[in-house]
């Protein structure tokens, strides 16, 4: 695969592994929770299984929105999931930002419109973003309350291409699992895979990501640099 920088009139970005650096603490948290039952695992190592849960969540605590999806029901189990969230985390802290995305962030603004794309509640998401200050960095905010399927459906990319008044092949999507990337296949558009959340390198090359960068954060250095 190879980026097409030429064709890209908007910015798409996943929260969790993306902006947030937010995998790794899941996937332990997952861990610690299987330690008990380690023994019936294969190799007692409870690391894959949980790494699977993680990347099957997309955002850590909805990797099972995709059957909800199928059944219609995937509204009121991320409403459940954000009035979880909003009774046990305080709006000012528990997120840690990926380092260097502000700058990047401050860059890319200046030139393409930018939306979130994430399989996240609203309310999580915005906490996120209201912690760290970036809600001005973005047009627009796609949760998984917005659309009617969630990634790896091409519905996110889509609803967020037409706010931001473009085609959806003219969108980058940029994340960190294989979810992101086959969303983005799924809606025409191109897309970035990194490696500073969860996905590994080989996963995100089969699954069709058109570049893949060590961290979000050298976007900008890639995007602007295109005369």
């Amino acid at each position: 695969m190879q980026l097409d920088i030429s064709r890209i009139k908007a910015l798409c970005f996943d929260v969790d592994g993306t902006l947030s650096d937010t995998d790794d603490h899941f996937k332990q948290i997952i861990e610690r929770l299987l330690t008990p039952v380690k023994f019936f695992l294969p190799n007692q190592d409870p690391g894959p299984i949980a790494r699977k849960l993680v990347m099957l969540s997309e955002s850590p605590g909805n990797f099972l929105m995709g059957i909800p999806d199928k059944f219609g029901i995937d509204d009121e189990l991320a409403a459940i999931g954000d009035f979880l969230y909003r009774q046990g985390h305080r709006k000012t802290d528990g997120f840690l930002l990926i380092p260097g995305i502000r700058n990047t962030l401050e860059k890319l603004k200046n030139h393409y419109p930018m939306s979130i794309v994430s399989a996240r509640g609203a309310i999580s998401t915005n906490y996120f973003l209201n912690q760290f200050n970036l809600r001005p960095f973005f047009d627009f905010i796609v949760t998984a309350h917005t659309c009617e399927y969630t990634k790896p459906y091409p519905d996110p990319i889509n609803w967020a291409a037409r706010q931001m008044n473009i085609k959806p092949e003219e969108c980058l999507m940029i994340g960190d699992t294989t979810i992101d990337i086959r969303s983005a296949k799924a809606a025409g558009a191109q897309s970035v895979g990194v490696l500073c959340g969860f996905g590994q390198e080989e996963e995100l090359h089969q699954s069709g990501a058109d570049l893949i960068l060590e961290s979000t954060s050298l976007l900008a250095d890639v995007l602007l640099t295109f005369p």
